[in-house]
Formats: structure tokens, sequence, C-alpha cells
């Protein structure tokens, strides 16, 4: 594993609101805004730009943990915009905050956990028997 990054290290991702990403369940649509668990796939992709960078071949990471405080509307057709920020990195365990906005509007805000570690380790939690 590559230890590349330092505390305060930003991570971006911007994403335009699609319709597919509406609050809605089973087909039926609650809200026209961005849903929580829309927001939380852009994030856990944000803050897996830093796993992407410091893994080796032999190694993936997998999501831990996801505190989401989701704070604001995002309306189909606005550009949001993730950012991770680097906290730190402890035996194989990394740890980012995020903001999400958009223009100057906070959306949500929390923290996500990534584990990177070997292919095989992953292999042996995955299988079935």
């Amino acid at each position: 594993m590559k230890h590349v990054f330092k505390p305060g290290d930003i991570k971006e991702y911007r994403s335009v609101v699609k319709p597919e990403d509406v609050a809605a369940f089973h087909g039926v649509v609650v809200h026209q805004v961005c849903s929580t668990f829309a927001l939380a796939r852009d994030i856990e992709w944000t803050t897996r730009q830093f796993v992407l960078d410091m893994k080796e071949d032999d190694e993936e990471g997998i999501g831990t943990y996801l505190e989401l405080s989701h704070q604001g509307p995002a309306f189909v057709g606005e550009e949001v915009t993730f950012r991770g920020q680097f906290v730190q990195f402890t035996g194989r365990e990394l740890t980012c905050t995020f903001e999400v906005h958009v223009g100057d509007r906070l959306i949500a805000r929390g923290k996500t956990g990534q584990k990177i570690l070997k292919l095989d380790t992953l292999k042996s939690i995955f299988s079935h028997g």
C-alpha cells in the first residue's frame, strides 16, 4: 500500500442530479430532489478516490462505515460538488470527512471509513463456504 496522502488532502467529484437520483421507493417518487441514497453512492465514490491512489495491484478497498447528515435539497439538473478530505490512515483503515454543496449551499456532510485489504483476504471474507 502506498502512503501518498496527508491529513487535509482533498478529492473532489462533481455530478449533475439526474431524474433517476430522486427519492423514490419501489417506483414511487417521494420527492423530486436528490435522494440520500444517491448522495451516499457519490460520497463513497468521492472518498474511494483516495483508495484508488493508495492500493497496490493485489489490494482493494472495502467500505466500513458512512455517517451522512443530509441537510438540504439538491434539485434535478443542479451540479453537486462532493469534497472528500483525508483525515487519517491507521493500520489498514482510511478515515475521510466530506461536504456536499450546490454552489454555496450545504447539502450534506459526514464521515466515511474504508479498509484496504489484500485481494486474497477479501476473497476469503466473501466466500460462502
